[in-house]
């Protein structure tokens, strides 16, 4: 059945891959800028398309150092707790009804603030939001993914800190920045402390690298998610007899119903895949075809100019996706997510299943 755009944009969402200083609103950017004196590369009110023109270089190089400007917005714990709280807010009026919001606290420190006092910061923030948005009739699910940088040396001080806050909002941890001489392993300390304690984690792999890191973060590290993955397609014989051949990683991680979190706008920017020229040529189609644990996910809604419901329309419009298809990367998310078990499940048949239900219901005419 053919989808709408009211359809899309009503659905539920889970949005898994969400870089909190990747989804600042421009206006605060300027804002909070002119307030601590921090010199923007555009005048106000051309500074989003200055953050897309920037993000849409192909580099992903040029890519990260957008997020000088924003970092540089969140230094002081009510600037964290802005951006969180906005963020909620901006995620819950799109639909979004769980989320997790991934930042490196370690990024977080030129006001002087402690790591422990940037996460508090942040989950009163996410709090905030939270309630506002359930006075609008938009309840959603929020936690925090803490985020350790590849190219520095805090991983495990940020593990600890993921094991000491994850009852109080935190629900996992990443590794995040440019891949390409960075490998995963740099932090095995960090992610064998992790496993150690029962906590979850995501590494970024596969983006901007290939098999290598993948392999890295999945066999070496113990990855729950892959941050990406799109470069699994590597592994993957696309002209072989018969049809696609998965290669012995490729397998493994279908297998294991690895979820990849994966983000169409942004690795259209970043040309995480040579030879991408547009949403249709992302693996995501093929990927889902061949029964990967799929999601769909905005990376940095402020860069890509994007949201949960503009990547779901782009889905739609590039492979002719329906509701059901849009419901089953949204299953995949929620199953996938690092959240208690009977939370997750609670979201699913009491929210996510109901609700797309409804809209199928409805019909194509709205």
């Amino acid at each position: 059945m053919k989808v709408t755009p009211e359809q899309v944009a009503a659905a539920p969402k889970v949005a898994l891959h969400e870089h909190l200083d990747g989804g600042v609103r421009p206006e605060t950017v300027a804002e909070i800028a002119a307030e601590i004196g921090h010199a923007l590369p555009s005048e106000p009110e051309l500074l989003g398309e200055w953050f897309r023109a920037a993000a849409d270089s192909g580099s992903l190089v040029r890519y990260l150092e957008t997020f000088i400007h924003t970092v540089a917005v969140m230094q002081r714990p009510q600037d964290l707790a802005r951006v969180a709280r906005e963020s909620v807010l901006d995620l819950a009026r799109d639909g979004v009804v769980y989320a997790e919001l991934r930042w490196a606290p370690e990024q977080h420190l030129q006001a002087g603030l402690s790591l422990a006092a940037t996460v508090e910061a942040v989950q009163s923030g996410i709090d905030e939001g939270r309630a506002l948005a359930a006075d609008e009739g938009r309840p959603i699910v929020v936690r925090q993914l803490l985020t350790a940088m590849r190219h520095a040396q805090h991983g495990l001080e940020i593990a600890r800190l993921v094991v000491e806050y994850r009852d109080r909002g935190v629900g996992g941890f990443d590794i995040a920045g440019a891949e390409d001489g960075f490998p995963p392993i740099l932090h095995l300390e960090a992610f064998e402390y992790l496993r150690r304690e029962n906590a979850h984690f995501t590494i970024h792999a596969g983006e901007a690298f290939g098999l290598p890191s993948i392999w890295q973060a999945i066999q070496r590290c113990g990855a729950d998610r892959l941050g990406h993955g799109v470069r699994i397609i590597d592994d993957i014989d696309l002209a072989a007899p018969g049809g696609p051949q998965l290669g012995r990683l490729a397998a493994y991680i279908r297998d294991c119903r690895i979820p990849l979190e994966m983000c169409p706008s942004s690795n259209l920017q970043t040309s995480a895949v040579p030879g991408m020229r547009s949403i249709a040529d992302h693996p995501i189609g093929l990927l889902k075809e061949l029964g990967f644990r799929v999601t769909v996910n905005c990376d940095n809604r402020l860069m890509s100019g994007t949201s949960m419901t503009r990547e779901m329309q782009l889905l739609v419009d590039a492979f002719d996706y329906g509701l059901e298809d849009l419901r089953w990367f949204t299953v995949n998310a929620m199953k996938s997510a690092f959240l208690p078990f009977d939370d997750r499940l609670a979201l699913i048949n009491d929210v996510i299943k109901p609700a797309y239900a409804a809209l199928a219901a409805e019909g194509p005419a709205r």
